[in-house]
């Protein structure tokens, strides 16, 4: 099957190229990353087929807009072209793209906290402990059937575990988050890895953790949802002001 070219509106292209090479570039800076592996992309076509994503063998703090691949989840043909994809991002985000269509961003990392959550056998009950932790309550979806490096039905079968929910914690593996738009999925990436943080520095010490109320952890779950003001955007333009008076050349 070749690609099918579907309409795309160019501006809003380029802005998602610019937001995404920004979270490339802040990922690299919180150590979130993994030598040159791990892949962000998000769909820039109204169906969600066709997608942005980092190059092949590219570091994340070296990703520049202008880079990133854009691809179509359907044609069969992507691996044999010139300047290919990396073959997991090809497998994994091609098929979440084509499969998952509302998931129109997804990052997916090895950070250290996140992947010591997914090494758990329980790894999807993250205790609520704190603001962090219960912004995820009940919301997590755990794959417990890891079986290699995401080629093949691998990446198929993540797309139905995954379902409605926007944390995947991959066992044995690391973590994919789902969002309607960067901002806010890197919003939740971010949250996510302190969230995974603090479970593990509570862990460490010995104690026993104080433990929030059902009640209070859905209530606290809530409130994020619907914290409003645009606090995920917010996020992201102030790491753009920083970022283009230290590395302008991510916009590129």
């Amino acid at each position: 099957m070749t690609a099918t070219i579907h309409s795309i509106n160019e501006d809003l292209e380029q802005q998602a190229r610019v937001d995404l090479a920004a979270t490339f570039r802040w990922t690299a800076r919180l150590n979130m990353h993994e030598s040159i592996a791990n892949h962000f992309s998000f769909a820039v076509s109204e169906d969600g087929s066709q997608f942005l994503v980092n190059p092949c063998g590219r570091h994340f703090s070296n990703v520049k807009a202008s880079e990133l691949l854009l691809l179509d989840a359907n044609d069969q043909d992507t691996m044999n072209r010139p300047g290919a994809p990396d073959p997991t991002a090809w497998a994994i985000h091609s098929a979440m793209h084509r499969n998952l269509p509302h998931a129109k961003c997804l990052m997916h990392v090895h950070s250290r906290y996140a992947t010591w959550l997914a090494c758990l056998q329980d790894g999807q009950n993250m205790l609520p402990i704190d603001q962090n932790t219960m912004r995820f309550y009940n919301r997590i979806a755990f794959d417990t059937h890891f079986d290699g490096m995401g080629l093949g039905d691998e990446a198929e079968r993540l797309t139905t575990t995954l379902g409605d929910k926007k944390i995947l914690l991959m066992g044995n593996h690391g973590v994919m988050v789902a969002g309607a738009d960067i901002a806010q999925c890197f919003d939740d990436l971010y949250y996510f890895e302190r969230a995974c943080q603090t479970l593990f520095d509570v862990y460490a010490s010995g104690k026993e953790p104080l433990v929030a109320t059902p009640e209070v952890a859905e209530k606290t779950a809530q409130q994020w949802e619907n914290y409003g003001f645009g606090f995920a955007r917010k996020h992201l333009e102030e790491l753009k002001e920083i970022l283009d008076r230290e590395e302008p050349d991510y916009r590129r």
